[in-house]
C-alpha cells in the first residue's frame, strides 16, 4: 500500500473500519467494547457456503504500528481463531500488510474440511486486502485519540 505505516495502522486499529472492507463476508456489523485498540469488539454475521453464523471479534493485542492481533469465537464457541495484522514499512516507501488467520480449535467438521476451509479464506481474504487498499485510498487518516 502506498501510505504511510502510521495511517494504516490508525486504520485498522478502529473496529468499524473493517466493516466497508469485509462486508463481502463479514455482515451485520455490531460494535461495542472501546473504539479503538485492545478491548474493541463486534458481533458479526459470517455468510459462507450458504450457511450464516454468529462470530465475535476481540482485539486482544497491539503493538503500534505493527501489529493488530483479534481473536474470534464462533460456531458456539468450539472454534476460536486468529486473525494478525502485521504492518511493515516497505523499501521504496508505503506499507506491506501481512493477515494471517490461525485456528486454535475448531469442530471436527471444520478440521475435516480444513484444505477447503483454508482456501475459500484465503480468497476472501484476498479480495479483503484489495478492498482495504481501495477504503484507504478514499478515506482520510483517521483521528487519533490519546
Amino acid at each position: 500500500m502506498p501510505y504511510p505505516r502510521d495511517r494504516v495502522y490508525d486504520f485498522l486499529d478502529v473496529m468499524s473500519n473493517h466493516e466497508p472492507f469485509t462486508n463481502h463476508m463479514l455482515q451485520d456489523w455490531r460494535y461495542s467494547g472501546a473504539e479503538r485498540g485492545v478491548g474493541s469488539k463486534a458481533t458479526v454475521t459470517v455468510k459462507a457456503a450458504g450457511r450464516s453464523e454468529k462470530v465475535d471479534i476481540e482485539v486482544i493485542a497491539a503493538e503500534r504500528p505493527s501489529k493488530i492481533v483479534e481473536q474470534n469465537v464462533g460456531a458456539a464457541g468450539r472454534r476460536i481463531a486468529t486473525g494478525t495484522y502485521t504492518l511493515e514499512d516497505l523499501p521504496n516507501g508505503g506499507t506491506g500488510i501481512t493477515f494471517e488467520y490461525a485456528w486454535k480449535q475448531a469442530p471436527l467438521s471444520e478440521r475435516v474440511a480444513a484444505p477447503f476451509v483454508r482456501a475459500y479464506l484465503a480468497r476472501g481474504n484476498r479480495r479483503a486486502m484489495a478492498r482495504l487498499a481501495d477504503e484507504l485510498a478514499v478515506s482520510p487518516p483517521p483521528a487519533r485519540t490519546p
